[in-house]
């Protein structure tokens, strides 16, 4: 029988599965768990077909998202703005001017669109390397697990 590849996954991990496995099938390509600037790490950061720039952030609980302090910060590096939240959980105390996806380890489904705030062309061009070099590191990581963000940490 063959090994179940969601076993060791927290709660946020396994909906960022489902959430990176719908982006898929919309031409989005997705990383987890990217810093688009130093004191932040996004769970989700998908790149359209378009070149648009998506961020989501799973919430596992109520009290996970009460201690998000952070997600403001991350409207800055984004076209879009969304939250991935499993069917059990509160949508009600989630901002209604932010995105909603309902997901589980398999699939995602966006509930509501969050507004549209477009990068500048600049911004844009540093996310796209950001996330073109945190794809490639990762990547890169599974040939060779030696290789870091960092760099070589052995030989």
């Amino acid at each position: 029988m063959p090994e179940n590849p969601t076993a060791n996954m927290m709660p946020g991990q396994l909906l960022a599965r489902g959430v990176c496995r719908h982006l898929r099938s919309h031409g989005f390509v997705t990383v987890e768990e990217l810093v688009p600037t130093s004191g932040l790490r996004v769970d989700v950061m998908a790149l359209g077909p378009k070149g648009e720039i998506w961020i989501i952030e799973c919430k596992s609980s109520r009290a996970d998202y009460q201690s998000d302090s952070k997600w403001q910060g991350y409207l800055e590096w984004c076209d879009r703005f969304f939250w991935a939240v499993d069917g059990d959980f509160p949508v009600d105390i989630l901002p209604p001017e932010t995105g909603l996806m309902l997901a589980d380890a398999y699939d995602a489904d966006i509930q509501r669109m969050g507004p549209e705030t477009k990068l500048a062309a600049a911004r844009r061009k540093v996310m796209t390397l950001k996330f073109a070099r945190h794809a490639a590191t990762r990547l890169r990581s599974y040939r060779d697990p030696r290789v870091t963000p960092e760099g070589i940490i052995s030989r």
